[in-house]
């Protein structure tokens, strides 16, 4: 009986294991591939979870800003009454006493500074500041269908945004939506799936803040 040589032997033996060790190989290869994406993509943005990016300083829920309309109300001098819209600077031109910084005030600030402003104006000074429409600038890109900037003048959300921007694009991913948020001149993103809303699964709404950048990533496509 013919025996083959312990070389021959041994090649075979190593031949036959290799399977294996390739396929060992190939699966560490793609764990380690894994893991170095899944520490790149998390060290590129800071994501908050839930509902929880925080609100930028200058803009919390009813402090006045630039874009807002208020209205200016004169007890015993009607003629005077008007409605205002904060300019850029932040202020508003009113009668008698000119410019006057209204952005980062709540109303009721501000109409106690117009008050004491027109006491030497009027007999009756009472002033009465109301809000009539908010202005909420934010910025929709990405994949949707008309990408800019977008005025809000009520609170809005993430998907109304999107929608105000026509919607998702073909290649638009529902699943992927970055809204990146600037806070004290650093930059928050968290990122939210749309797609149990569009679902009709209840879902907890993600308001915009003023000055929000909505990003609306590209899906993939396997070929």
């Amino acid at each position: 009986m013919h025996r083959p040589s312990p070389k021959a032997a041994a090649c075979q033996g190593s031949l036959g294991r290799s399977p294996g060790k390739n396929r060992f190989s190939w699966e560490l290869l793609a764990s380690i591939c894994a893991l170095a994406l899944f520490a790149f993509f998390s060290a590129g943005c800071q994501s908050y979870h839930g509902e929880t990016l925080p609100t930028a300083s200058g803009q919390q829920p009813g402090l006045l800003a630039p874009g807002d309309t208020i209205r200016v109300s004169f007890t015993t001098a009607p003629e005077l009454n008007q409605s205002q819209k904060i300019e850029p600077d932040g202020r508003v031109s009113l009668p008698l006493v000119g410019a006057v910084a209204a952005a980062g005030k709540t109303t009721g600030q501000l109409q106690a500074e117009l008050t004491q402003l027109y006491k030497a104006q009027l007999q009756n000074s009472d002033v009465v500041v109301t809000l009539e429409n908010i202005a909420i600038p934010v910025v929709v890109s990405g994949e949707v269908q008309k990408p800019g900037k977008i005025v809000f003048e009520r609170p809005a959300t993430v998907l109304e945004a999107i929608m105000e921007a026509g919607g998702f694009s073909v290649y638009g991913d529902p699943k992927h939506i970055s809204v990146i948020r600037q806070v004290g001149g650093v930059q928050h993103t968290q990122i939210i799936d749309l797609t149990p809303v569009l679902h009709g699964v209840p879902t907890k709404v993600m308001y915009v803040n003023r000055g929000d950048v909505i990003y609306v990533r590209p899906r993939f496509i396997s070929f």
